[in-house]
């Protein structure tokens, strides 16, 4: 999908979706009313990968509020760090190992 120069790029694994963006060019808060995230199977975790601005960020956890989890990717880390949990198995802080 692209949008304002914005794709995404969606892996599905077994425990969670990994949802990938890239920007072409710098984007304005305005432009969230428009945007349209990619529909993902929301029993699963959800892992945000790209690099963009705080407020996109904030904007896409919100958006995936109700999946089982939700992460973010950290190189630095080797992984994702769980911000968001509805899973008691699962905690914030927590860094789900992975590649990308």
């Amino acid at each position: 999908m692209v949008l304002w120069k914005m794709k995404f790029k969606i892996w599905e694994k077994e425990e969670y979706t990994l949802i990938h963006f890239d920007l072409e060019e710098v984007i304005e808060p305005k432009k969230l009313k428009d945007l349209e995230p990619p529909k993902v199977n929301l029993k699963k975790g959800v892992v945000l990968s790209g690099r963009g601005p705080i407020w996109l960020y904030c904007y896409l956890t919100h958006h995936y509020h109700p999946a089982r989890f939700i992460a973010t990717y950290d190189p630095r880390l080797g992984g994702a760090v769980v911000v968001e949990t509805h899973d008691p198995n699962i905690y914030v802080g927590q860094v789900i190992e992975m590649k990308i």
